[in-house]
């Protein structure tokens, strides 16, 4: 419980920072789609949480251009993520679908396999991952 405090402490206080910058940041290509723009991600913050033993956070850009579906994948921490533009579809395995759009924040559970899917418009989405430190950022998964 108290990591999960310290986690959405560290997202209101990093979005807050970064609210005013973070639109102006270019884009390094993270994966690449077959026939059309790759999504893209941009680390712009990586560093220890201090107070939590072996925990680091990780703040992401990342650019999901219009009908793309990132690999399913799951992280080995917390993660939460706030729409800066555009509409996304967050698919979480054994759950329903959930409808994010510009200006919310929604949370994905440690270890929870899921994926974003975009329709006609991309999004912009700011990502912040919260986990041991030393750990992958993310574990693709198998499309079953």
């Amino acid at each position: 419980m108290r990591k999960s405090i310290l986690a959405a402490a560290v997202l209101v206080g990093v979005l807050a920072m970064f609210q005013s910058t973070i639109l102006g940041h270019g884009n390094s290509s993270d994966e690449k789609s077959a026939g059309k723009s790759a999504p893209n991600m941009e680390t712009l913050l990586k560093t220890v949480l201090e107070g939590v033993d072996g925990t680091e956070v990780i703040v992401s850009r990342v650019t999901i251009p219009p009908s793309t579906s990132l690999p399913k994948h799951w992280h080995p921490g917390e993660v939460f993520a706030y729409v800066l533009e555009g509409t996304i579809t967050l698919w979480q395995k054994g759950k329903d679908d959930v409808a994010v759009k510009q200006g919310d924040v929604v949370r994905v559970p440690l270890k929870q396999v899921h994926t974003a899917i975009t329709k006609d418009e991309g999004a912009t989405i700011l990502v912040f991952r919260v986990h041991e430190q030393g750990q992958p950022e993310r574990v693709l998964v198998e499309d079953n």
